[in-house]
């Protein structure tokens, strides 16, 4: 069983682990006037100016989805996302910035990617002897200042990677954007159109499935 020790340590430092998804683009202050003038163009049926959105945002969208989805179908997303943007531009009210209404479809669609990719269970061989010997040291840690130690080495992004893909896609989502990124219940739930109490307990219940996940892998059991 896990010791009550590793418990408290992980639900303090899991947010150490933010470098390799950290993606500080997803909020900006207020659309930029350029933004406002094709969005103006565009609803007044000039719609051959959204081309020149996408080449305005195309980066901002990778960024989020290329931490979010594989490499191999990074594209296939982006083109999703400004699919989706497209159809949606009447929902755009102006009430936030055009790149964070973009950035929640972003969101979104990463999401629904892993809705219809969802693999369940993955068979623990993935990992190597390294792997292992970190979640063991990680879950034998006597104190939080020891288990950011071990968060600060290699094998803990590459281990987060797989137990990652491990958890439901609600579960990831929720617990990459709070946990990871460190957003705000109010931000998370803003780009997941989900509400702020469904956000807090998913959040809670993620952390809780990512903890048992690394558990049972040491001792053999996923």
């Amino acid at each position: 069983m896990m010791s009550d020790c590793f418990t408290a340590t992980t639900v303090l430092s899991w947010s150490e682990l933010r470098l390799p998804m950290a993606d500080e683009s997803l909020t900006v202050a207020q659309t930029a006037p350029e933004d406002r003038d094709l969005l103006r163009r565009i609803r007044e049926g000039d719609t051959d100016r959204f081309a020149e959105l996408i080449n305005r945002h195309q980066q901002h969208v990778v960024r989020i989805v290329g931490r979010r989805v594989p490499a191999d179908d990074v594209d296939a997303t982006v083109h999703d996302v400004f699919v989706r943007a497209y159809f949606g531009l009447g929902q755009f009210s102006g009430s936030v910035s055009f790149d964070h209404w973009l950035a929640g479809i972003a969101v979104r669609t990463c999401y629904d990617f892993w809705r219809s990719r969802h693999r369940g269970e993955r068979p623990v061989s993935e990992l190597t002897d390294s792997h292992h010997r970190w979640i063991e040291q990680a879950l034998a840690a006597a104190s939080n200042e020891e288990f950011k130690d071990h968060a600060r080495r290699e094998e803990a992004a590459e281990v987060l990677h797989w137990a990652l893909e491990r958890l439901s896609p609600e579960h990831r989502a929720v617990l990459t954007l709070v946990h990871l990124e460190g957003r705000s219940i109010r931000e998370a739930a803003e780009l997941l159109d989900w509400s702020a109490v469904n956000v807090k307990v998913r959040a809670f219940r993620a952390r809780r499935a990512l903890r048992d996940i690394l558990s049972k892998s040491s001792r053999g059991g996923i």
